[in-house]
């Protein structure tokens, strides 16, 4: 008679066989379709859960999909960090650091006291919504912008800041969850934002000693002795990067990402790799990257509260409206209109408020909450998964159209 330790393996087996299988017919699908995959991969899981098909079932709060969850996120934070290019940031940096911090607490705002109104919950339940949507998404814009061709500058930038927001846009979620927790005596903006200054600052430094080690560890002229374990090097990095910060009680996907934006740019430092062991390592976090968005978003899709879903439908609806027709254009012009050196032009900013689709990390970080049950926890989920729907299905699919319209697709 099998005990229940293996009864409880060869389930967990079963899960993660099924979700290799469907998420990989579900990527060929959404190739053919010319969809994002995280959509369909929404989609997929949906129908495979307890609510649809029933193939499986697995809590929001139990410790495989927290672990999913947690080491999902900061690899795909990881790998967005890695396609950053610094170059970027000599002519458009202003844009990307403003648009990218103080861009995520205008979005946080505007869509949370939207929330108040369109949804009926109380303000901080609606300002968790507000950041945990705050962040754009390098999983769904990075593919897009591989598709169709825009103009660099305006291309590098949106990818930048969806890569650098993803960071921000958790710090503030746990920063605002501390509130609606009630840990603390009680709420002080001063200690918030220093708070959060100081939890992004140690990821920072977190990040960027342990990813100029691994960089030098795989890279260096003398000392790259693990450059054939690069793969595992990253591994290894990430898991330690994101755990050293978290013990230190700072942003753990701050120093991942970081991370991530050392390791990418280490021929900025004068490392280098070999043709293949640097082609290999690519491979290897591309794949590693697609296998976390097959699991992040079939479990979240498997989740999925229809009733709940249903029941504030069209209030989601309307604060995805507000959402990407009035929080993001504002957001845009109040942070890159300013920037002189920049010099924006009224198309490229259009585009912008346009291309900010929603996706991993504001999914995870909804699990993550459900997870921790926090106050609201299901409303938030039920909203984010609509705006992950929404702006993944209508504002993915009509890039290559507005960019044609404003004159900003390149010739191939």
């Amino acid at each position: 008679m099998e005990s229940a330790a293996i009864i409880s393996a060869k389930h967990i087996l079963f899960i993660i066989g099924i979700i290799l299988l469907t998420g990989s017919l579900s990527g060929i699908l959404a190739q053919k379709l010319k969809l994002p995959d995280v959509v369909v991969f929404l989609l997929v899981g949906m129908v495979l859960g307890p609510e649809v098909a029933g193939v499986f079932d697995v809590k929001a709060d139990s410790t495989i999909n927290q672990l999913i969850l947690i080491f999902g996120s900061s690899y795909i934070l990881f790998d967005g960090g890695a396609s950053l290019r610094l170059k970027v940031l000599k002519e458009v940096w202003i844009t990307i650091l403003i648009i990218s911090t103080i861009g995520v607490l205008i979005t946080t705002a505007i869509t949370g006291f939207a929330a108040t109104y369109l949804l009926g919950i109380p303000l901080i339940t609606a300002l968790l919504l507000g950041s945990t949507v705050a962040s754009t998404d390098p999983a769904t814009l990075v593919p897009v912008f591989k598709q169709v061709r825009i103009k660099d500058r305006v291309a590098q930038t949106v990818m930048s800041e969806s890569a650098f927001n993803d960071a921000m846009g958790a710090i503030v979620t746990f920063t605002v969850m501390g509130v609606a927790l009630g840990t603390g005596k009680g709420f002080s903006l001063g200690d918030a934002t220093f708070g959060l200054i100081s939890n992004a600052a140690v990821g920072v430094v977190i990040g960027g000693i342990l990813g100029y080690l691994a960089a030098a560890l795989i890279a260096h002229e003398k000392y790259d002795f693990l450059q054939e374990y690069a793969p595992l090097v990253t591994l290894m990095a990430v898991l330690g990067a994101y755990m050293t910060a978290e013990n230190f009680h700072s942003s753990g996907f701050m120093a991942v990402f970081v991370f991530g934006i050392m390791l990418g740019n280490k021929d900025i430092f004068g490392f280098a790799m070999e043709h293949r062991e640097e082609e290999k390592l690519e491979d290897f976090i591309l794949t590693t990257a697609l296998i976390m968005r097959m699991f992040i978003f079939i479990l979240l899709g498997s989740q999925v509260n229809f009733a709940l879903m249903g029941k504030y439908l069209w209030g989601g609806c309307a604060l995805v409206a507000v959402f990407m027709l009035i929080a993001r254009p504002v957001t845009v012009f109040c942070c890159a209109l300013p920037d002189r050196r920049a010099c924006w032009s009224l198309n490229e900013l259009l585009f912008m408020c346009w291309t900010r689709e929603t996706g991993v990390i504001p999914g995870a970080l909804a699990g993550i909450l459900l997870g921790m049950k926090v106050p609201g926890a299901e409303i938030i989920a039920s909203v984010t998964f609509i705006t992950i729907l929404l702006t993944i299905i209508i504002q993915a699919t009509t890039t290559r159209w507005l960019a044609g319209k404003l004159g900003l697709l390149v010739d191939s």
